[in-house]
């Protein structure tokens, strides 16, 4: 840093830069699908009742 006469912010914003830039030629982010085969809920499952289904995935591991 001192040979170069560089401070830290000089390195920090050019790292920055350089992440930015390399952001840039990847292209844009694409997330994959990933559904699981299925149904949907199970009998007996109300829909949007957090509690049960909280209940149902801690069954029998303590929760």
């Amino acid at each position: 840093m001192a040979r170069d006469n560089k401070t830290l912010r000089d390195l920090v914003e050019d790292g920055l830069r350089r992440a930015l830039d390399e952001g840039d030629r990847l292209g844009d982010f694409k997330l994959r699908p990933a559904s699981f085969r299925g149904q949907g809920l199970q009998p007996g499952i109300r829909t949007g009742d957090w509690n049960q289904l909280r209940e149902l995935l801690y069954e029998g591991r303590g929760g």
